[in-house]
């Protein structure tokens, strides 16, 4: 058994600290805010690799991911569910190399009919959190500005707070805007990455509909656009009606933390083994269950 810190706790550092504690490691996770209040909180949690280099890594990963999901989908507690949607393809060479990652799909006039995991992020992270204290590991809210020194490994996890601990220049953020509408019924999600207009979706959830979005790379803007929330509205309107006179009953805006790839890794120049977790984009959900596992075996092979 070693001990490993993991910086960050949101959903990629906490399911890190989950994997590396079912190893037999002592872990302690160090983060200067929880899961909560990070931008996995804000994200629509569908599984859909969104925002990220669709290498076979990632797809590897993102399989790896839905098959855990799955399984937790039969534990209401968790959060998560198993819901049918559509991804909309509007080009001939339209990239859809995820398929390979999920059990079954079909295609349709509209683009790719699937069931995929869906997280309710609040009621996700909070169980995941408490799953991993349950499990001995310790978690301390503390802002890190440099690599702990006081452990046998490392795991920097911390989505864009990664780059200024490691060096690394190839990070940047893409800031995400949604709404958050009152459910009228809907079950079924859409996503519509190619609308002329600007990326759509819509995902349902119990109580209320997460309605996007934006892509703005490289913006750190972290407040509410009214004018932007009323250009998603007229989208979400016209692709779903239903929605239309929903009242608003939140919104928000995270930063998802992007680079060219998806950078998990032992880090080389350090004299005890650091190791990196970040860079996920818009797929921290969709990715996490496999990166962490990756991980967990990239620590196995030193011991």
């Amino acid at each position: 058994m070693s001990s490993v810190t993991v910086v960050g706790a949101g959903v990629i550092g906490l399911s890190v600290a989950h994997e590396l504690a079912a190893a037999g490691h002592r872990v302690r996770v160090l983060a200067d805010r929880p899961a909560t209040a990070s931008v996995s909180a804000v994200a629509a949690a569908i599984w859909f690799p969104h925002d990220v280099n669709r290498s076979a890594a990632v797809l590897d990963a993102a399989a790896v991911a839905y098959r855990r999901f799955e399984q937790l989908a039969s534990d209401p507690a968790t959060g998560v569910a198993m819901r049918p949607g559509t991804v909309m393809v509007r080009r001939a060479d339209a990239d859809t190399s995820w398929t390979r990652s999920i059990p079954s799909f079909s295609r349709t006039a509209a683009g790719v009919r699937c069931t995929v995991p869906l997280i309710q992020t609040d009621v996700y992270l909070s169980w995941l959190r408490a799953t991993v204290l349950a499990m001995g590991v310790r978690i301390d809210a503390v802002s890190v500005t440099s690599l702990p020194e006081d452990s046998d490994a490392v795991v920097v996890a911390a989505g864009l707070g990664s780059a200024a601990l490691l060096g690394d220049n190839d990070t940047f953020p893409i800031r995400g805007q949604v709404v958050r509408l009152a459910n009228p019924g809907l079950t079924d999600w859409f996503t519509d990455e190619d609308n002329p207009d600007g990326l759509t979706y819509v995902v349902p959830r119990a109580a209320d509909v997460v309605c996007g979005g934006t892509g703005e790379v490289g913006s750190w803007d972290e407040i509410p656009d009214p004018a932007i929330e009323a250009a998603i509205l007229r989208r979400v309107h016209a692709l779903v009606p239903e929605l239309r006179g929903q009242p608003v009953l939140s919104r928000g805006v995270g930063l998802r933390p992007a680079r060219s790839s998806v950078r998990v890794e032992r880090v080389p120049g350090y004299a005890r083994p650091v190791f990196a977790c970040y860079g996920h984009g818009g797929a921290g959900f969709t990715l996490s269950w496999g990166d962490a596992a990756r991980i967990a075996e990239l620590i196995a092979q030193i011991n």
